[in-house]
């Protein structure tokens, strides 16, 4: 089993949301964290919560590759080591594909380029970049760890969210790949890839919608409720921790694919 205690995380998406409850469970078992994220407004709170020795925020736009190189460095500088990089810097721009008018259908709404290109350059080209360069200083440094992503139930398809489920399903698609590529290179015992698939979780982005939304959304899930931020995250630490896992997708949906929607 892989130990929390004196090792390194590096989390984008870090400032909040599940990024967060990972941040803050991560220390709690004694570990440190490099924080990446691009709302540096609350890094004073961040770093206050988790003890300013404990951790080290850095501004990012993952979407950049100077930025998440920056990163992985900053990690090594200021800690020596990684050993679990976990990329959940995400957003969603959900819309359809094509719209055509309920009264006219020979006009059609079309979701532009812009909305797709946004979601796949934070949701995938950030993630691409944020593993490649801190996988690049595990092998460099001969970190001993994993990386986990984060993929979701919309990675099975949602309607309205093409742009986020095409993400998400390659989110799945990486620790297979990623896997296979460490064991030719003889590196499958030293660094693990998986990945955490999450239903609807409650965080700050769901505790603005309405209420009719959210006991829609309840009533569509066997247990009843979403999931919490920490139970997420202890299915991302069983991930790090147990060391037989590799090249898996973990689903954590209360049952969500077994409902209505299923």
């Amino acid at each position: 089993m892989l130990e929390i205690k004196d090792n390194v995380a590096v989390i984008t998406g870090g400032a909040s949301g599940i990024g967060l409850a990972l941040a803050k469970e991560w220390v709690k078992q004694g570990g440190k964290v490099v924080i990446g994220d691009y709302n540096d407004a609350v890094f004073a709170d961040v770093a206050k919560e988790l003890g300013e020795s404990n951790c080290v925020c850095v501004k990012v736009n993952v979407s950049q590759e100077a930025d998440t190189e920056n990163l992985a460095k900053t990690a090594i500088e200021k800690f020596g080591q990684i050993n679990l990089v976990a990329p959940c810097a995400g957003v969603i721009a959900d819309g359809m594909m094509v719209s055509p008018d309920k009264s006219d259908p020979t006009k059609v709404k079309k979701m532009s380029l812009e909305k797709w290109q946004r979601v796949i350059d934070i949701n995938l080209t950030g993630v691409f970049l944020t593993v490649r360069d801190c996988l690049e200083q595990m092998v460099i440094k001969k970190c001993k760890g994993a990386v986990i992503t984060v993929s979701s139930t919309g990675s099975l398809g949602t309607a309205g969210q093409i742009n986020y489920s095409s993400t998400k399903a390659a989110m799945s698609v990486f620790p297979k790949v990623l896997t296979a590529e460490l064991m030719r290179r003889k590196l499958g015992g030293q660094i693990r890839v998986n990945a955490v698939a999450p239903g609807y979780t409650a965080t700050a982005m769901t505790a603005g919608m309405n209420q009719e939304a959210l006991t829609a959304i309840e009533s569509d899930i066997p247990i009843g409720r979403m999931n919490k931020a920490e139970e997420v995250v202890s299915a991302m630490l069983e991930l790090y921790k147990n060391e037989a896992i590799a090249g898996e997708v973990l689903f954590v949906h209360g049952g969500l694919r077994l409902g209505s929607k299923g």
